[in-house]
């Protein structure tokens, strides 16, 4: 959970420059330089100038944590599926090429893909919520929750969920089980808590087998 907090502390910082931009009319080299690049990043690079930042707003945003923390649970099987513990995998990316895990039961038909590899949970996380951001499978999800901020309401992962049909091949059924996993493990409230200032705390194993 605090992996996922961190993650949309990232995606947040970016959306508040970009905010304060979209409202410039004089923006500097720097700026625009930095906005060339985020576009870059969220694979907007060919948007017209005077479209730019609202597409932008659209994309540069955070994912619920609620929402995450399920699909995290979901897709590892609550952290013990082999992906997982070979590869930080948490969220059952696919990948054609490039380091990757193959499945045990690989559809042929569907060619060499594998399930995409990480270093660590933390670019497990920041890649998942790249995926919703960018990914044309989830233009849904970022509809709703364009509408849900226009709204002036809070992000939520129940409501958000409802979007992610694309993301499984059972559909609707995988939507019903994410929502199912917010309600049960009461993780609604996630949605709402934020990481507090404070200097890290390093734990360090020690005693037989620590290495």
């Amino acid at each position: 959970a605090p992996l996922v907090l961190e993650a949309n502390e990232n995606i947040a910082h970016d959306r508040d420059r970009l905010r304060e931009l979209a409202g410039k009319r004089d923006r500097s080299d720097e700026d625009e330089a930095w906005l060339r690049d985020l576009a870059e990043r969220y694979f907007l690079d060919d948007e017209p100038d005077d479209e730019l930042a609202a597409e932008l707003l659209r994309r540069v945003d955070a994912v619920p944590p609620s929402l995450a923390l399920a699909q995290a649970a979901v897709e590892s099987g609550w952290s013990t599926s082999r992906f997982a513990d070979m590869g930080n995998a948490l969220f059952g990316q696919w990948t054609w090429g490039g380091d990757g895990i193959t499945p045990a039961e690989q559809r042929d038909h569907l060619g060499d893909y594998k399930i995409k590899a990480f270093d660590s949970p933390e670019q497990s996380i920041a890649a998942y919520m790249h995926n919703l951001n960018t990914h044309r499978s989830y233009e849904g999800f970022r509809d709703e929750r364009a509408r849900v901020r226009a709204s002036g309401k809070e992000l939520d992962g129940t409501t958000l969920a409802g979007t992610l049909t694309s993301y499984s091949e059972k559909g609707q059924e995988y939507v019903d089980m994410l929502r199912s996993v917010i309600r049960v493990n009461r993780l609604e409230p996630t949605d709402g808590t934020y990481l507090r200032d404070m200097k890290p705390v390093m734990l360090v194993p020690v005693g037989e087998g620590s290495d």
